[in-house]
């Protein structure tokens, strides 16, 4: 019954009697141990180091960029300045440290000094008091002595690769600033190593329940689940969410404040990290996915390396001369760093999106997920960061599963925000809400900037996610807390959002309803169905009763509640005729960090003294897990995941489609667009932005009105290009007039699509180029034609 962490006894310590020996004074260490642990301590610190440095420069580059967009700077300047104001800052704040440092050093030295924790008046109890002024020197002191101090010894009841029970695991000891004077109306707290039985049994019952929605979730959508309504799941789902944000209160409250809030992570541990994200980095060179929304992100970064302009109109229609798209307003820099870069060294857009970006985006997008598990994983978190690492590579598929916004759609924003920016802001806000430091703030505020760098979705998902962590603050009478949390994560990009819809305008009213997703459907899309669907679910309802103690459980189940109201059926169709963003609502699951909570599932405890029992159960949990990934889900590599694996780097687009788009630019063609089959003309706008093609994605005509004639002529020539049937092919009248009213002047076809070959030279079309097929004697010929 005892098996999570919320029902794990905190053992008082006993104050020593003034009659037992006192322990001698250890020996001072070695200089070549000092200088040992040190290095020791500052490996383990580089995923911290990669991430925050990666956060706070991507900040820099998007103020730079949205200061630039007034001002009409160009992409290269803008990156110059990056470039020399980045390091620069970077180094006055080493310099600021160094002299804090030895400012704190001299002081101390002093014969009178004073320590600011022995004044009376140094520490109070009310939210944002002195004590909160004085948490980042608190933390500063705790890293210089973790830097001189031998690595503590785990005690003898953890379990393997080092754990980190917070009552087991010794670490430095921080003071919780707003902890509440013992009233009679808190909390009671156990005996020492025992807990309430009534606590046990109500522990239980949620995961029970939470067991049962997992469960019913899990098979609702198959034929084990046909006519099962959604309000099973999602209502007991819901009363599971409030069970376990009651216990975790509750166990809030019956913690000692000055329970560690969490052990450093061990040098072994972050080199196995690392070597996670080094094989991520290489493998994200060799798998190619080929996306539509590659037609957006890719072609605006091949806009700006070819011209050196930030498109703020339409650039996919026309010469950045028609009315932007409404849903894609120019508040994403990431793009535009793509394209600035590219142009800086030389290379293609695409190249320099795919073999310069994306391995940087790899590396940091699975340092976040481990310094998540990491913060949240009460033991073994080594274990749990290998299994939320197998769930994101074998658990992908065709549609919205979040392996397939890892390593195959990294590069584009969205895919970056949620497989870095939500661990990320789960373990900042972690953070905040434990020590309340200057730093922490200063990185919620950054990484709030970094997110809407990345995708306008964080305006949308951060609200929610912000919105779980403070109300379980709120509950714990962190109000200040909670009210600084959320405004540093959400002033500047709903700010930046806000101030972009004025100019640009909200999306029309078609764009933002062409899919309506409902609350099973929004599930099934992003924790599937089936086994894989219930660990999904455990994951959701349970979790969080699993997650170390404290701030950890408490903001997990934030998480978890907001997500289980919004799954309730109706309320994502009432959040999209309120708001009219129906389209992205499907990404709601994003706030939470599902991945590290699947990683959780396997950290439960067992009320015995064995460790060999505690780590076995671990490592049988993780396999189960991980083989049914294996069975029951599709991996990243496979095909039905619309992933190629190639045997050398390549380009995220099919090699046919690639090699006709490559050659055409390489032909002389009048003035005018090109209309060629819909998959080259696709590929065409992540090659160049020199050729204009017809119909780049008929998914963005929405914007322009799909009853219009500038849509019709458009999906009209696109029938005509690629050769359909023939109860389906245009006239001959239609064609032409599509082909004046669009000045083309240039037709590719295949060899075979006798119809559009002999139409366009009875309309003044003459073929002046033809390429062979990849394969002699195969279909794949193409052949173009130029108006005379």
């Amino acid at each position: 019954m005892s098996m999570t962490d919320q029902t794990v006894a905190v053992a008082a310590a006993e104050p020593a009697t003034a009659d037992e020996a006192t322990a001698p004074t250890p020996a001072r260490p070695s200089r070549a141990r000092v200088v040992a642990n040190r290095f020791r301590t500052g490996f383990a610190a580089i995923p911290a180091v990669l991430t925050d440095g990666a956060v706070l420069a991507f900040a820099l580059w998007t103020l730079l960029y949205h200061v630039a967009l007034p001002l009409d700077l160009a992409p290269s300047l803008t990156l110059r300045v990056w470039l020399v104001s980045g390091p620069a800052l970077a180094l006055l704040a080493v310099a600021v440290r160094l002299a804090l440092w030895w400012r704190r050093r001299r002081r101390a030295a002093r014969p009178d000094a004073v320590s600011a924790s022995a004044r009376p008046d140094a520490v109070t109890t009310s939210d944002g008091g002195p004590a909160a002024a004085e948490a980042d020197h608190r933390v500063d002191s705790t890293a210089e002595a973790v830097a001189t101090t031998p690595q503590a010894v785990p005690a003898a009841g953890s379990d393997n690769d080092r754990a980190t029970d917070a009552d087991a695991t010794p670490d430095t000891v921080q003071r919780d600033p707003d902890a509440p004077e013992a009233t009679a109306d808190t909390v009671p707290r156990a005996p020492a190593g025992r807990m309430p039985v009534v606590q046990r049994w109500l522990t239980a019952l949620v995961l029970l329940i939470g067991t049962g929605a997992a469960i019913t979730a899990g098979v609702a959508g198959t034929p084990a689940g046909a006519g099962l309504s959604w309000w099973l799941p999602a209502s007991a789902g819901l009363v599971a969410a409030v069970g376990a944000v009651l216990l975790t209160w509750r166990t809030w409250r019956a913690t000692p404040p000055s329970t560690p809030a969490a052990p450093s992570p061990g040098a072994w541990q972050s080199a196995y990290a690392l070597l996670i994200a080094g094989g991520a980095a290489v493998a994200s060179l060799y798998l190619a996915r080929n996306t539509p929304d590659d037609i957006y992100y890719v072609g605006r970064s091949v806009w700006v390396a070819e011209r050196d302009v930030v498109p703020l109109n339409d650039f996919l229609f026309s010469e950045n001369v028609l009315p932007p798209m409404a849903s894609q307003p120019p508040v994403a820099s990431i793009e535009v760093l793509a394209g600035a870069l590219a142009r800086f060294l030389s290379l293609p857009a695409a190249s320099a999106t795919w073999y310069v970006l994306l391995p940087i985006m790899a590396v940091l997008a699975v340092l976040a997920l481990w310094r998540l598990v990491q913060r949240w994983a009460p033991r073994r978190p080594v274990l749990a960061f290998t299994v939320a690492v197998a769930f994101l590579a074998l658990v992908c598929g065709p549609d919205a599963a979040l392996g397939t916004f890892h390593l195959p759609r990294l590069y584009q924003g969205k895919g970056m925000f949620v497989s870095a920016v939500v661990p990320l802001m789960w373990l900042y806000l972690t953070r905040w809400f434990d020590d309340r430091s200057r730093r922490a703030l200063v990185l919620i505020v950054a990484l709030s900037i970094t997110a809407i760098g990345l995708t306008t979705t964080a305006a949308i998902i951060l609200p929610m996610l912000v919105g779980g962590a403070a109300l379980m603050m709120l509950l714990v009478g962190r109000w200040k807390a909670a009210l600084v949390a959320g405004v540093a994560a959400l002033a500047y990009p709903v700010g930046a959002v806000a101030v972009a819809q004025l100019f640009v305008g909200s999306a029309s009213e078609a764009a933002a309803d062409v899919n309506v997703w409902t609350a099973q459907q929004t599930f099934r899309r992003t924790f599937e169905i089936g086994i894989v669907g219930v660990i999904g679910g455990l994951a959701l309802w349970c979790g969080p009763l699993l997650a170390r103690r404290r701030t950890p459980a408490l903001l997990a189940a934030g998480g978890g509640l907001t997500l289980s109201v919004l799954l309730l059926p109706g309320v994502l169709e009432w959040l999209g005729a309120v708001t009219g963003i129906s389209v992205v609502l499907w990404r709601v699951p994003w706030l939470l960090a599902l991945p590290a909570l699947i990683g959780l599932l396997c950290t439960v405890w067992l009320p015995t003294r064995l460790r060999s029992v505690r780590a076995l159960v671990g490592v049988l949990l993780a396999g189960a897990m991980v083989t049914s990934f294996a069975v029951y889900a599709t991996p990243m590599w496979s095909e039905r995941s619309w992933v190629q694996v190639h045997t050398q780097p390549a380009w995220k687009i099919p090699e046919q489609r690639l090699g006709i788009a490559q050659w055409i630019t390489t032909l002389d063609r009048p003035d005018g667009l090109l209309l060629a089959p819909e998959t080259t003309m696709r590929a065409m706008p992540m090659v160049t932005t020199r050729v204009r093609v017809v119909l780049p994605r008929d998914f963005y005509l929405v914007e322009y009105d799909l009853e219009s004639q500038f849509a019709q002529d458009r999906l009209l020539l696109t029938r005509f290009a690629n050769s359909g049937a023939a109860e389906g092919r245009p006239t001959r009248e239609q064609v032409a007039g599509a082909l004046e009213r669009l000045d083309v002047g240039t037709i590719c076809v295949y060899s075979g699509n006798r119809f559009a070959r002999r139409t366009a030279q009875r309309l003044g079309y003459t073929e002046f180029a033809e390429r062979p097929p990849p394969v002699p004697d195969q279909p794949g010929a193409v052949t173009c034609l130029r108006r005379a």
